[in-house]
């Protein structure tokens, strides 16, 4: 793998970490204050992505390239639909949830394509740590989106 193939991915990485830092933010801004426990872990992961952005330009700087600084444009739109949703639907658990999940589908795709590449061992170390939090978070995501659900129907 050349190293401008290898500081691509690693943008990618990045940019898709910006999609969630920014995502984060806006469901934590989103979520009904009676679940504070929501906003609490919509701030988590979204400082999480922060520190991820952090270290994926710090290897891209060690690479010799130059780390991207923006989020995706598929990224900004969503942001958007889920803000004209949010307004139009109101505030619903399992809205936010789901498009929380939506976010993590998009972060999984870009990781596993990350991880299908010949990476040098020390970077897919990084890049693998950065999946398994991400793989761990979608699920944590989809089981309270179920749980909201759940109590919707009930």
């Amino acid at each position: 793998m050349t190293n401008d193939h290898l500081i691509s991915a690693l943008n990618d990485l990045i940019q898709i970490s910006k999609d969630g830092e920014k995502g984060f933010r806006a469901c934590a801004e989103d979520a009904e204050e009676r679940h504070a426990n929501y906003k609490e872990m919509f701030m988590a992961r979204a400082t999480e992505y922060a520190q991820v952005v952090l270290d994926l330009q710090d290897l891209v700087h060690r690479l010799g390239g130059e780390p991207v600084n923006h989020s995706t444009f598929g990224g900004t739109l969503h942001r958007q639909w889920l803000a004209l949703k949010t307004a139009i639907m109101g505030h619903d658990d399992a809205t936010i949830l789901s498009e929380c999940e939506r976010c993590e589908d998009a972060a999984v795709h870009v990781y596993r394509q990350a991880l299908s590449l010949e990476l040098p061992n020390d970077i897919r170390l990084i890049v693998e740590r950065q999946y398994q939090a991400v793989l761990a978070n979608h699920d944590k995501v989809r089981s309270l989106r179920n749980q909201a659900r759940a109590r919707n129907a009930a």
